[in-house]
């Protein structure tokens, strides 16, 4: 009796090493992202960093990942927002925007739809410390209110 192309696929040892899918080779996330900041030595660089670091002093226990080839993803209790450089803004989508408040008004982008919402940063723009801040640790609680155990997500 043969074995389905799946079941044998399934069933197979795991790969040790070897890399990532993209065939990079394995390294934390956040050593993946410092080299994509330091890859882009203008502006998005400068700014992406700025984000990162304003993203890991409003929560100290975020998590960094790298998903869909090479967005950086700040995660807590699910995700909280992604950042994205393009030639000419640096995007963070955050994936429950349109339930955060945002009283500075500070997305300027993917505003139509229900669920996300992103903020586009460019060139010389200032970033509001404070109010991206606060967008973040919302982001956050709404997260962690979901997992409460009792409460549906």
């Amino acid at each position: 009796m043969k074995k389905s192309a799946r079941a044998a696929k399934r069933n197979s040892p795991k790969k040790k090493g070897g890399g990532t899918k993209a065939g990079k080779p394995d390294a934390p996330p956040s050593r993946l992202i410092d080299s994509q900041i330091k890859a882009m030595p203008d502006w998005r660089g400068e700014t992406l960093a700025r984000i990162r670091s304003l993203i890991r002093d409003a929560d100290p226990d975020v998590v960094e990942e790298l998903k869909w080839r090479g967005v950086p993803v700040w995660s807590h209790a699910g995700i909280i927002c992604t950042g994205e450089t393009y030639k000419k803004v640096v995007k963070t989508t955050f994936a429950k925007g349109a339930a955060l408040k945002d009283p500075k008004g500070l997305f300027n982008s993917s505003l139509e739809g229900n669920t996300r919402r992103a903020i586009d940063f460019h060139e010389g723009a200032k970033i509001d410390d404070t109010a991206f801040k606060a967008l973040i640790r919302e982001a956050v609680a709404l997260n962690t209110a979901a997992k409460r155990p009792g409460r549906k997500a």
